[in-house]
Parts: C-alpha cells; structure tokens; sequence
C-alpha cells in the first residue's frame, strides 16, 4: 500500500481535517543467537524493511481511536488516555494501549488523546517481532507528538516492559532494542546483559537474505515460550549450587562441561547447553562476519538451527523441511529458523542467481510434506523506528 493511501484511508476513517504525521517502525531478523536473549547472552540481529507504518494526529479531548488496516473488521478502537488496562476485547489495541500506559507510568506529561492508524506488513504470527515493531513506532509518534524527550533506550526498555508485564510474554530485550536502534545494511551484536552493542557491516557480495515464512501461525503469549524460559531458569540455579553465576550465559564452554551434571532433569540440561553452546557461538559468528568469512558465517548458522533443533527443541516440522531442504539446494550458505520457534520464519543466505530456484525448490518440497506453501520474503536491511519525511512520503 502507497503511503499517500495510507494518508487518505486515515481521513477516511477518522474524518480528520488535519494532515496526520508519519512513523516507521521495522520488524526485525535475528542471523543467530537465539533465546539467548533472556539467559543474559549475545544475540546478533538486524532491523529489515518490513515493518509498521503508523499516522497520527493529536486531539483535544482525552480520546484514544486506533484502527488497523490490517484488521478492518476490528473497526475504530476507542478509551480514554485514563482507560489504559490490558483489555481482551481491543486484541491488537492492547500494544500500543501498553505503550502508552508505560510512557505516563514513566511520567510523561501527556494529557491528550490521538488519532493514529497502523498498517503493517510483517505477517502476522511471523516471529519477525510484529509486537516489538509497533510498540517502538507508538513510542516513536509519542515522544514527536507530545514533545517528549525519552532517550531511544528507555523507549526500547519500556517496550519489553509492556511485553513482560502489559502483554504476559517473559522475552527478552533483543526485539525492541534491534527494532529501535537498527542501522542500514548492517547487524548488531548486542549483549543482552549490559546493552552494549557493535555493528557489523553486512557484506554479502553476491548473495541475499531470504526469509521463508512457515505461515503455520502462532501467538507467543500462548506458546511455549515462557515454558523454556522456566526450564532454563531452573537449569540456572541448579548449577548456581556450584557456580557464581547470575545468567547461563556466564557459563562458559568449559565449566558446563565440567558443571552440568548439577542441573539434576535431562531435559533442562539439554536447554542449558544449547544457550550457552549457542551464546559461544554467536560471538564467533560475529567475529567470521567482521572478517567477511560468509562461508564461516553461514557453518554457524547451520550449527545453530542443529541446537535449536535437537536441544532446545523449538523448531517443529514446518521449520525443519524448510531449512534441512535449504541446505540441500545449490548456493545456499547458511539456513536456520530465526525468532523464538514453534513456526514462524526461517532465513536462508543465497546466492543471488540462485533466489528463483530456491524458492520454487523450497515452495515444492515444502507443499508436498506440510500441506500448504511456504511464503518468501527478501527484505533490506533498514534503519530502527523513526519519523517519516514528506520525500518519504511522495
């Protein structure tokens, strides 16, 4: 949809005289480092063209209205700016509803409602952090129509705050933070522990980024999510009988080899050693990138998907014939699930005349054992959340 669209529809539904100003927000890929996030370990993902758009305008009363092109059937959902309690009934609403509760629980003088329109196209129930992508654009037009002066890390704080504790989902920071802070053609190792963060220039000559969508849905707050949170939380303090740890991610290669024992259910060790092998791993894919080692890179990735698959068991049949399929096709450097599992999305590095044969190949293979098409997607690396220019917007 063209943003001038964007511009009319919101018009349209609000019968809004004035001009409303524009957001964007990306979703975001993770390369590698998964659910290492909440164990207090690195994570390197990367912001990408898809994302939110959202069109505000202030009112002068204190009504909130908020509508989705992506929902229409959801029509205009109102309460006040005093009115802000998680509520079954407004679904999407509740996000940016979050938000806003988190920005005046954090004192920010705001005493007017808004007008604001979201359309999105991130699929929905992607992994591709759809929630973290409109809680950062509503921070975003927040902080610009009221003036605000929050610095970009405590809107990415709030945001997990709003996941956490508005939402019901025990994530980690890693989705707001590459959200708000991403950079153009590049990824970002970030430690989830003290927030510091590099960029790494995405150098990826002649191949592209594909994300595979297993358009098999699923809703985190519902899944198993906070259930492998728990079993690694468990796998902590059996092994902080030995060790002065605050994170399994403190743990290193050598002292799980030498502690795991400690964590007394099999099953929970196997969790503990997938985040802390995989936390290793992510700084030494970091290290192959900044060498321009794709090859390195993408060996890592393979490695990661193997872990994912086997100990932290979150991939599933629909992400598994996607990227075991992957590895067969010519071309591809490195494939591995992507987001925190149990669908979602896949990615794949793939050289560039190879893109056509893989999806074809991918779409095929993939058709005949689940039962239904995978969809493709080959996005930019983008920017984090900002405001949108009138050039933008032509």
């Amino acid at each position: 949809m063209l943003l001038k669209d964007l511009r009319s529809k919101f018009i349209d539904i609000f019968k809004h005289q004035h001009t409303p100003s524009f957001y964007f927000s990306p979703g975001r890929i993770n390369l590698i480092g998964e659910h290492t996030d909440y164990n207090g370990g690195h994570v390197f993902p990367a912001a990408i063209s898809f994302g939110t758009y959202a069109l505000a305008s202030k009112r002068q009363d204190q009504l909130l209205r908020f509508y989705s092109v992506n929902f229409p059937d959801a029509g205009i959902i109102e309460c006040t700016i005093d009115e802000l309690d998680f509520n079954e009934e407004h679904d999407w609403a509740n996000y940016p509803k979050g938000m806003l509760q988190a920005m005046m629980q954090n004192e920010a003088p705001i005493t007017q409602g808004f007008d604001v329109l979201f359309y999105g196209n991130i699929p929905n129930g992607a992994g591709l952090s759809s929630s973290a992508s409109v809680e950062l654009v509503t921070g975003v037009l927040i902080n610009d129509l009221f003036n605000l002066e929050n610095e970009r890390l405590d809107l990415i704080k709030l945001g997990q705050k709003v996941e956490n504790e508005y939402i019901g989902v025990n994530s980690g920071i890693m989705d707001q933070f590459a959200v708000g802070n991403g950079q153009e053609n590049h990824a970002m190792l970030l430690n989830c522990q003290t927030l510091q963060f590099e960029y790494a220039p995405l150098n990826l000559k002649n191949h592209a980024i594909l994300v595979i969508n297993t358009n098999k849905r699923r809703t985190l707050s519902t899944s198993n999510y906070n259930e492998r949170n728990a079993e690694c939380q468990t796998a902590l303090k059996d092994l902080q009988t030995a060790l002065t740890i605050q994170y399994l991610c403190d743990v290193t290669l050598e002292q799980f080899e030498e502690h795991q024992h400690l964590i007394q259910n099999p099953i929970h060790r196997k969790r503990a050693k997938h985040v802390i092998y995989e936390n290793a791993r992510t700084k030494e894919a970091y290290i192959a990138l900044q060498k321009n080692d794709l090859q390195q890179f993408g060996q890592f990735m393979n490695e990661s998907h193997h872990s994912l698959r086997d100990d932290f068991e979150v991939t599933g049949d629909e992400l598994d014939t996607i990227v075991h399929a992957a590895w067969e096709h010519p071309g591809v450097i490195g494939a591995r699930m992507t987001g925190a599992g149990f669908g979602g999305c896949a990615i794949a590095i793939v050289e560039n005349e190879q893109v056509e044969s893989f999806q074809k190949t991918i779409s095929e293979v993939y058709t005949e054992k689940i039962g239904y098409e995978p969809s493709f997607y080959l996005p930019t690396i983008a920017d984090g959340a900002k405001k949108l220019t009138e050039e933008a917007i032509i």
